[in-house]
């Protein structure tokens, strides 16, 4: 009979659990710091920030960053802004909040220049186009994210050449490319680490690096015009 039969659900082991967004994005900013201070080498932390998004369980992501300092220790200054700028506030559910939303609806829009990029921002284009340069950004943080959306729409992204790209996306009779992604010969591991994700449904992402514009030269050109 039913009432013979157990079925009670058993909580499963914490490393069991399923990982979230936010836990995904707490063992991100430990990869992020350290490789800033140099505990890992560029091809080491490419490697855990592929796994970071293939595993499933707590367990897992730990594993990840079982040989590196807890998270809360002093963290190193940004080597390519020009001052430490705290992080994003936390969203409900520990994501961190969107610090700008860039939208191009039956129209255009275009970051460029000399502009701080926030740590995740969103772009959305709908029968538009997108243009994100970061070439010439003031990067505050180690780890950028850019969500983006397009339907019907083209968004391009360019970004130092010797960033850490990396690309997390799919298309439905749409387009996500991200080049040059974990290129061992042009990226610093000291440089930023800039995240697509994105999904293009009858549309159009591409990120690529744009080669001859390094952070490095940009940072010492805005050094020597400040003391000249």
């Amino acid at each position: 009979m039913l009432a013979d039969v157990d079925l009670e659900k058993k909580p499963a082991a914490p490393a069991d659990l399923r990982a979230s967004d936010a836990d995904r994005d707490r063992i991100a900013h430990i990869l992020a710091d350290a490789l800033a201070e140099g505990r890992l080498t560029a091809d080491e932390h490419s490697e855990r920030l592929d796994s970071l998004y293939a595993v499933k369980t707590v367990g897992e992501l730990e594993v990840l960053v079982r040989d590196l300092p807890a998270p809360g220790a002093p963290a190193a200054a940004p080597a390519y802004g020009q001052y430490a700028a705290p992080g994003p506030p936390a969203a409900a559910d520990g994501r961190a909040a969107v610090s700008e939303t860039v939208v191009a609806v039956c129209s255009s829009s275009t970051r460029k220049g000399r502009w701080r990029p926030g740590a995740h921002t969103r772009v959305v284009a709908v029968l538009g186009d997108v243009t994100i340069d970061l070439t010439e950004a003031v990067f505050e943080q180690q780890v950028t994210e850019i969500d983006v959306t397009s339907v019907l729409g083209n968004v391009e992204i360019t970004v130092p050449e010797n960033v850490t790209l990396r690309g997390y996306g799919s298309g439905v009779l749409g387009n996500f490319e991200v080049h040059g992604e974990g290129r061992a010969d042009t990226t610093d591991p000291s440089a930023p680490v800039v995240i697509i994700r994105g999904f293009a449904l009858l549309g159009n992402i591409e990120a690529r690096p744009k080669l001859g514009a390094r952070l490095v030269d940009l940072a010492l050109k805005l050094r020597k015009r400040l003391q000249g």
